[in-house]
């Protein structure tokens, strides 16, 4: 039997997770669930050094085949936590989600949804985040069936590589189909809203929107007529963008070797 460890970035209690963990226990598959006990979206691939983790097993919220956890650290925590102090063996998916809002572009730089599918990566275990792309939308069923589809049909993931999955949200029958995408770009009109407390002294929220129309990179390393995943997403494309933890700008590299940096001491 496939055993899949399930995380997510929107808590224990969010309608993606349970969605997403019970139709694939449904269908078969042995699903354990380690998350947040709280919301903690954008946190990013951050880690709990400072303070105690806590856990504690949560019953009578999923499928009752589904073993859950409910962690008091970040995303990343979470993930570590279930591969270093629950599972005997690991799991042979790791997969985040389902969240509520894409995580398009370079919204996976700040996603805890992606990172928490990272470090299954970084294990060396075949890895996926899944969103869904509308803040909004209540209804994840779509979604975890699509999931479930790519599941069925993924013979593997290549090793070091994290898929990262967008799913529109609209009915099944207006799904266009699914694209292999890049990763594209996406900017934000930022806003920090100064408030007072009650006591009058003042802080901050930030707020903010996407800016929809930004021009899109050029694609490196692939054919120029390869879409993004932020276009795709536009056109009812389930979006599947292959990520990786390497950073290193190979271009940059061969570059600044030219420039002959490296003989600047």
């Amino acid at each position: 039997m496939t055993r899949l460890l399930i995380s997510n970035d929107d808590g224990i209690f969010a309608m993606g997770i349970r969605t997403l963990a019970n139709t694939l226990a449904e269908k078969g598959y042995d699903v354990i669930v380690v998350c947040p006990d709280r919301e903690r979206s954008a946190t990013g691939h951050g880690l709990t050094l400072h303070q105690p983790i806590r856990s504690n097993q949560v019953d009578n919220l999923f499928h009752p085949s589904v073993t859950a956890w409910s962690c008091s650290g970040t995303p990343s925590d979470c993930v570590k936590f279930a591969l270093s102090a629950i599972l005997e063996t690991p799991p042979d998916f790791v997969l985040s989600g389902i969240n509520h809002g894409s995580n398009l572009g370079t919204d996976v730089l700040y996603s805890g949804t992606v990172s928490a599918a990272m470090e299954g990566t970084i294990d060396g275990i075949p890895s996926m985040a899944i969103s869904l792309a509308s803040y909004t939308a209540t209804d994840f069923r779509v979604a975890a069936q699509v999931t479930s589809q790519i599941l069925d049909k993924l013979p593997s993931i290549p090793e070091g590589t994290l898929l990262n999955v967008n799913i529109p949200a609209v009915a099944r029958e207006e799904i266009a189909g699914i694209m292999l995408t890049r990763q594209g770009l996406r900017r934000y009109i930022e806003q920090f809203e100064k408030r007072l407390d009650p006591r009058g002294k003042s802080y901050y929220w930030l707020a903010g929107e996407a800016i929809e129309d930004i021009p899109q990179p050029e694609a490196k390393h692939l054919p120029a007529d390869v879409p993004t995943d932020v276009c795709a997403i536009r056109e009812n494309y389930v979006t599947i963008t292959p990520l990786e933890f390497d950073l290193t700008n190979a271009q940059s590299f061969i570059k600044l070797q030219e420039q002959g940096i490296n003989q600047a001491i």
